[in-house]
């Protein structure tokens, strides 16, 4: 990967700088949703026309930003990208419509396919080359999705965690839009979908707490610490969250992104144990302590939201920190061996039995 290019998410999610203002001026993304008149008004973490976490979440300030900028574009270690391909494991439309239910399918950063109650469900779906407003830089896929697009099966829904680049793609849900019956968003991200061209009909919006039910599947938003945006003039005009699934064949966390914080010990009061807790785990770093957590702190959020099995996401798709891209990986499960946590690491494409969930090899090794 390119330096410092492969570090501008990173940057623009902090705080703006020069060095972004220069590219998000170039990018056709939609900056500011037009929010539904009802729905924020409606949140009590809503207020000053923007949203907010249920602790305050500290932030660099200018100083801090210009280090931070300065440390990602002059201090990336050598391993922070994969030396050679990673290998995947293709997937077919013919796979995943015979495979059983329970099961669970990596297709990226924090992109996974479930089966449950007899249908499709995807997470955050990211397909495009770069994690970026636009297509000629920013962070590049350190592999291709396991199945392009087209060959996807018809989804049930697709579960959104918020609007940041590595989990909201603007291609990938417009070429989603016909095969999908509906497009699950926290506050105002439903907005956005809508301004893009996805029909509202399509389209449900949840604060946090607020789900729906679909066939024999409970979905519910629940809370996360963090903050979203899309440019340099929209940060938190739109909600974050992390996702509780309640299947007949199991119970499973999706946390999006986030920080630790001790919503974690509610949701897992509220709706655990779960067979399945798939858990942030990348991208951490000291400079932006409240929105991504250390290892540590995702092995003690699955402990809160009392997992049985801990899988963790949001790592080894794309470079978006400071860490070596196997750091992640390394870290969790000398953490977990510790406490005596099960880990599962699926290759990408791999099947995940959630039923018996395996714990996977080392693939990034």
């Amino acid at each position: 990967m390119d330096c410092p290019v492969p570090n501008l998410r990173q940057t623009r999610v902090l705080v703006p700088s020069l060095l972004i203002t220069t590219l998000m001026a170039l990018s056709i993304a939609c900056c500011r949703p037009s929010l539904a008149a009802d729905g924020p008004a409606a949140s009590d973490h809503f207020g000053d026309g923007r949203f907010h976490n249920l602790a305050p979440t500290t932030q660099p300030g200018f100083g801090g930003t210009l280090k931070i900028v300065w440390r990602l574009m002059t201090d990336k270690p050598a391993d922070a990208a994969p030396a050679r391909p990673i290998q995947v494991l293709p997937l077919t439309q013919a796979d995943l419509l015979a495979a059983p239910g329970a099961s669970l399918w990596r297709l990226g950063h924090s992109t996974m396919l479930l089966k449950l109650d007899g249908k499709f469900w995807l997470t955050d779906p990211v397909f495009s080359e770069r994690a970026s407003p636009v297509g000629f830089a920013g962070p590049k896929r350190f592999h291709a999705p396991p199945i392009a697009l087209e060959n996807l099966p018809d989804i049930e829904a697709v579960i959104l965690s918020h609007d940041h680049y590595d989990h909201l793609d603007h291609d990938a849900v417009l070429a989603l839009a016909p095969k999908v019956r509906r497009f699950l968003a926290p506050l105002g991200v439903g907005d956005r979908l809508v301004e893009w061209g996805v029909p509202a009909a399509k389209v449900e919006q949840f604060d946090w707490w607020q789900g729906v039910t679909i066939g024999n599947v409970q979905l519910v938003a629940t809370p996360a610490q963090h903050f979203s945006g899309r440019g340099l003039t929209d940060r938190d005009r739109t909600l974050w969250a992390s996702w509780t699934v309640i299947a007949p064949e199991a119970r499973v966390f999706f946390s999006g992104d986030g920080g630790y914080f001790d919503g974690f010990k509610a949701i897992g009061d509220r709706f655990g144990p779960f067979d399945l807790a798939m858990v942030e785990t990348g991208a951490y770093d000291k400079a932006w302590p409240d929105v991504h957590m250390q290892p540590e702190q995702s092995l003690q959020a699955h402990l809160d939201l009392r997992g049985r099995q801990m899988m963790p996401i949001h790592n080894g798709t794309f470079d978006l920190a400071l860490h070596p891209w196997t750091e992640p990986f390394e870290r969790i499960l000398a953490l977990a061996a510790e406490k005596g946590v099960s880990v599962s690491t699926p290759r990408m494409g791999e099947r995940l039995d959630l039923l018996a969930p395996a714990a996977g090899q080392a693939w990034w090794r």
